[in-house]
């Protein structure tokens, strides 16, 4: 989901800036929200990034909770 994500946010990027080109001259002020756009976007990438990273952990845990669980249960002689 994030790849499309970015790719929504750099396609939105792209016609903000032909929007702002549109009138043939590409002022200081284009420019500079231009750059605010595209940092803004990379910031919210890499916030959907950690994220995912965070969410990958909590599973790889919980995971190996269930199987340090059922290892236990199985000792107990309950399995």
């Amino acid at each position: 989901m994030n790849e499309g994500k970015k790719n929504l946010r750099d396609a939105e990027d792209d016609v903000k800036e032909a929007w702002r080109k549109a009138d043939g001259d590409e002022s200081l002020s284009d420019k500079a929200a231009n750059a605010g756009d595209r940092i803004r976007h990379g910031i919210e990438n890499a916030g959907d990034d950690i994220h995912q990273g965070v969410d990958d952990a909590a599973r790889r845990v919980e995971y190996e909770r269930g199987r340090a669980d059922e290892m236990a249960r199985k000792g107990d002689g309950e399995g």
